[in-house]
């Protein structure tokens, strides 16, 4: 439970050894919530907004994703809606291609933007099938949800803001695992508080943690796999366990050339969470020419519409209405089409095949099957976080875990700010007691392997307190 509030309604009745533990407990909730409390309320506020990305983009850019007349006849080559994308931005190579999903909407060719690398955003350019005719183009990097997603995940400062980000969602599980203890051990104290305006906001602040912690530590842990230290380290976890990609027998890869598309960690990949460390195939059938780079097709190389047709068969069933097909063109001489079913809702649809560019066969194909027992966890956990893979009502129970958060470090603030002595922070008293302390930083300690960066900021707020609070009087009079 979110709070930095500085002093209980009542002191709990209890022996001294579980006073000594519940003032302990106290200071770190205490500190974790003062430190943490605005990045949880900007995190939760930005998720809030980003779970309705799908229908706000939907209506947003109708004009281009939605034709006024549906195809009757038979649609353009893709090739050819690819060119007229390019000559829109004649020297920008392309990224992928989304063909239409049903007779109503266009297709969907990504070219690369201003900038390169993983983690850049794309130029979408929106072609009429019918008639190859441009509709219009945005730039994925400057939409409304692009700057909202880029705020959730690293408040806009690339690394040191996905740290920070990290560093708040662990510190949010310390909360909420404080919180229940504090809630755990004062009840007695509370009944008799229950009638004093200060007692309701406490009570309101308790009991939305009750209710909707648990959703709450579901949301931080669901997204961490998007973090980069927890992230990586769950990532190569499951390398080693083999409960990531499909097993090395089944499906023979020694080749190392230049991987066909971005198979990068980004959250907004254009393959499966985990299929992004793969090896990729070299295509091999013949032909294998000279020079081109990223989405120029080599000599004697299909069309994107062959390899798209030569892979169809391979295709498990994906219902259109449900499943978004991406083709990622090849990057070099030996870069192999990288074909991605991109479901909706259930991600066991999600599958990924890398077809040779030259012969139009399959060179490897995986989906659910192949995945470990940890990446279908992960690809769950990732589809439920965004409040997709139940429909309505999984969106509905995400936005409550984001207003939960959000009444969590609202309440908790205006506890404190209510109860803070004048011209001070108001920290809980240090315990006196070395061996609560001991047995309390074990604790912590323990926390701060699960979670390495947390367990950093734990180091440093220890430091802080011993070689500032408890030797510069002025500050700890402010701070205690």
């Amino acid at each position: 439970m979110t709070s930095v509030e500085t002093r209980p309604e009542v002191v709990p009745a209890a022996t001294p050894a579980s006073s000594q533990r519940y003032r302990a407990v106290w200071r770190w909730h205490f500190y974790a919530g003062l430190f943490v409390a605005p990045i949880l309320l900007v995190l939760a506020t930005t998720g809030a907004i980003y779970l309705f990305k799908e229908p706000f983009e939907e209506w947003r850019y109708q004009d281009v994703r939605t034709l006024a007349e549906p195809v009757a006849a038979a649609a353009r080559p893709l090739s050819e809606q690819i060119a007229a994308a390019q000559r829109v931005r004649p020297n920008a190579p392309v990224m992928s291609v989304i063909p239409p999903t049903s007779p109503d909407r266009s297709t969907r060719v990504i070219l690369q933007g201003a900038d390169a690398g993983p983690w850049a955003q794309g130029i979408s350019v929106y072609v009429n099938p019918a008639t190859a005719a441009v509709l219009g183009q945005i730039d994925d990097g400057a939409t409304f949800m692009r700057v909202v997603r880029t705020i959730h995940g690293e408040l806009m400062s690339g690394t040191i803001g996905d740290r920070v980000v990290e560093i708040a969602a662990c510190w949010a599980l310390i909360l909420i695992a404080t919180g229940t203890y504090l809630w755990w051990t004062g009840r007695g104290a509370r009944k008799r508080a229950r009638r004093s305006p200060r007692g309701r906001l406490r009570r309101l602040h308790v009991w939305t943690g009750v209710g909707g912690g648990a959703v709450v530590v579901f949301l931080v842990l669901s997204g961490l796999p998007w973090s980069g230290v927890w992230g990586d380290g769950l990532q190569r976890i499951q390398d080693r366990t083999g409960s990531t990609t499909p097993s090395a027998d089944d499906f023979p890869s020694t080749s190392t050339p230049p991987l066909s598309g971005d198979l990068s960690a980004n959250p907004d990949s254009k393959v499966p969470w985990a299929a992004e460390r793969l090896p990729v195939p070299a295509s091999q059938d013949g032909h294998a020419g000279h020079g081109g780079g990223h989405g120029v097709l080599q000599p004697g190389a299909l069309p994107v519409e062959s390899a798209l047709a030569a892979a169809r068969p391979a295709i498990r069933a994906c219902p259109p209405s449900e499943c978004d097909v991406k083709v990622l063109l090849p990057d070099g001489p030996k870069g192999v089409y990288t074909i991605v079913t991109d479901p909706r809702r259930d991600p066991s649809a999600a599958q990924t095949l890398h077809v040779d560019q030259y012969s139009g066969r399959v060179l490897i194909s995986y989906g659910w099957a192949e995945y470990g027992i940890m990446a279908k966890v992960v690809e769950q956990g990732i589809a439920l976080h965004e409040g997709r893979r139940y429909g309505t009502a999984n969106l509905i129970l995400m936005l409550g875990a984001c207003l939960t958060l959000i009444t969590l470090v609202v309440t908790g603030v205006w506890m404190w700010w209510k109860r803070r002595p004048r011209g001070r922070a108001g920290a809980p008293a240090r315990t006196t007691s070395k061996r609560t302390s001991y047995g309390v930083m074990v604790i912590m300690a323990v926390l701060g392997l699960l979670f390495p960066l947390a367990g950093v900021s734990m180091v440093a707020v220890l430091l802080l307190d011993w070689l500032v609070l408890r030797r510069i009087p002025a500050v700890a009079r402010v701070i205690g």
